[in-house]
C-alpha cells in the first residue's frame, strides 16, 4: 500500500456573499478533488483542540497523528529542527518575522513578502548587532526566520505573544508580549526597530514602493519537543515536502525525509508541479509521503479573493492532478487524502478552529454519495472524526 496526504493550507472558508454566499472552494474548478469525492469520502474533521491556537503547526501535527495537546511545545522549536539548531535545555525558540510598521500600527506580517536574499541580509545584520551569547539571530525564508534565546525565568507557562497575522491593522504596542520577563523580549524588537528602519535594503524597499522590513516580531515559543518517530508509531517510512520549515521541521522531528524541491517558495509562485513529482518520486522507496503547499493560507491572510480561488484550481490542477493520475494507472493498493489543516477566511485573515473537510480516496474506502468537495456538502456527511489521530489511524487502518 502506497498512502499520500495533501494540505492546501488553510484552503476552508466561510460563505462569500460575493460568490452567491459560496465559498472559494465552491466556485474553484476542482475536478480532481471532486472526483476523490465521487470515487471516494466526504467528511470532517477537527484538527484544533478547543484550548490550542488554530496555528499551522498545531493542525499539522493532528494532521500527523500526533495530539498537539501531548506533544505540541511551540513552533519556534519546530522551525529550529529543520535549521539544523540544536537547543539545549535552558534555550527557548521563537519564530522571527520581519514586519512592516507604520507609527504604533503592524502593516504587514511579512514585510512585503521580502526575498529570501534581502532577508538574510538583516537577520545577520541584526546577529551582528544584537547577537550575543545569550541570543542568536538564523536566517530563514522570505520573512519566516528564527531567535535562540537563553531562558533567563521566561516563564513559558505564562508567556503570551502574538501571532503578527493577527495584528494587521492593528496596534501592535498593545500586544507585545506579556508574562513574566516579558521585558526580554519586547527590547529586541524594539531595538531592532531602530536597527532595520535606516538599513540600506529598507531605504531602497522604500524607495520602490515597497514595504520594508523595519521591525521584528517574535512569537511561537518552545523549548525541543519530545516525539516518538512516525516509523515508530506508524510502522511506515515516509517523506514530507514543504517550504515552510516548521512543517519541514515537524517532519525531522518525528524521522520523516525532508525532501527540499527546487522552486517551493512558499507562496503563489511555488513550483507545483514540482512538488508532486517529487512526491511521487519519492513513493517508489517510502510507503506515506505528505506534501503541503502554502499559497492559499497566504491568499486567505492577504484577503485575496482572487488568489484564493486561483490558489486552490493550481492546487487541484498542479498537485491532486499528478497523484490521482498516479494512484489510478498503479497497481498496487492506495490510499490518497486532501485535507486543508485549518480555516483562514477571507473575511477574517487569520486562522479559525472550525472543523475542516477532508476527501479520501483509495483501497477499501467505501463512496458516500457526494459528488463535490466543499465545506457546505461535508457539513451534510455523517463521517466525522473528533481529532487528526483519529483520521489518520483510519487512513492507514488495514483494508
Amino acid at each position: 500500500m502506497k498512502f499520500a496526504i495533501l494540505v492546501p493550507d488553510g484552503m476552508a472558508d466561510y460563505p462569500i456573499e460575493q460568490l452567491g454566499n459560496r465559498t472559494p472552494l465552491e466556485v474553484a474548478k476542482t475536478p480532481n478533488m471532486d472526483w476523490i469525492v465521487q470515487n471516494g469520502i466526504l467528511g470532517r474533521v477537527n484538527t484544533i483542540p478547543k484550548t490550542l491556537t488554530p496555528a499551522s503547526d498545531v493542525a499539522n501535527m493532528s494532521i500527523l497523528g500526533y495530539d498537539p495537546l501531548k506533544y505540541y511545545s511551540g513552533r519556534g522549536p519546530l522551525e529550529a529542527a529543520n535549521l539544523g539548531v540544536e537547543l539545549a535545555e535552558d534555550e527557548v525558540a521563537f519564530r522571527c518575522n520581519l514586519v512592516t510598521t507604520s507609527e504604533e500600527i503592524m502593516i504587514d506580517y511579512s514585510a512585503g513578502h521580502i526575498s529570501s536574499n534581502e532577508a538574510k541580509v538583516l537577520i545577520e545584520y541584526l546577529d551582528e548587532n544584537l547577537g550575543s551569547s545569550e541570543c542568536r539571530f538564523y536566517p530563514g525564508i522570505s520573512y519566516r526566520h528564527l531567535v535562540v534565546i537563553k531562558d533567563r525565568g521566561l516563564n513559558l507557562d505564562k508567556l503570551r505573544c502574538t501571532a503578527p497575522h493577527d495584528l494587521l491593522n492593528k496596534n501592535f504596542l498593545k500586544n507585545y508580549p506579556k508574562g513574566d520577563n516579558a521585558k526580554i523580549i519586547i527590547d529586541l524588537m524594539n531595538k531592532s526597530k531602530e536597527l532595520l528602519t535606516n538599513h540600506e535594503i529598507n531605504k531602497v524597499r522604500v524607495d520602490l514602493g515597497e514595504n520594508p522590513a523595519n521591525m521584528i516580531w517574535l512569537w511561537g515559543q518552545g523549548r525541543n519537543p519530545s516525539m516518538p518517530t512516525f516509523k515508530e508509531k506508524y510502522n511506515k517510512t515516509g517523506a514530507v515536502i514543504s517550504a515552510v520549515d516548521l512543517i519541514k521541521g515537524l517532519g525531522r522531528i518525528i524521522g520523516l525525509e525532508v525532501i527540499n524541491v527546487p522552486g517551493a517558495t512558499g507562496y503563489y509562485d511555488s513550483d507545483l508541479a514540482a512538488k508532486a513529482r517529487f512526491g511521487i518520486k519519492a513513493l517508489e522507496k517510502k510507503d506515506f509521503v505528505f506534501i503541503h503547499v502554502e499559497a492559499t493560507d497566504e491568499a486567505g491572510h492577504n484577503g485575496d479573493l482572487r488568489m484564493k480561488i486561483s490558489s486552490i484550481e493550481r492546487f487541484d490542477e498542479l498537485v491532486v492532478s499528478p497523484f490521482v493520475n498516479y494512484f489510478r494507472k498503479s497497481k498496487a493498493g492506495f490510499r490518497l487524502l486532501v485535507i486543508p489543516d485549518h480555516a483562514t477566511p477571507l473575511s477574517l485573515r487569520t486562522h479559525t478552529s472550525d472543523t475542516v473537510c477532508f476527501a479520501m480516496v483509495g483501497e477499501a474506502i467505501e463512496h458516500n454519495g457526494f459528488s463535490g468537495f466543499s465545506e457546505q456538502k461535508a457539513l451534510e456527511s455523517n463521517i466525522y472524526f473528533s481529532t487528526g489521530s483519529s483520521l489518520i489511524e483510519y487512513f492507514f487502518k488495514e483494508a
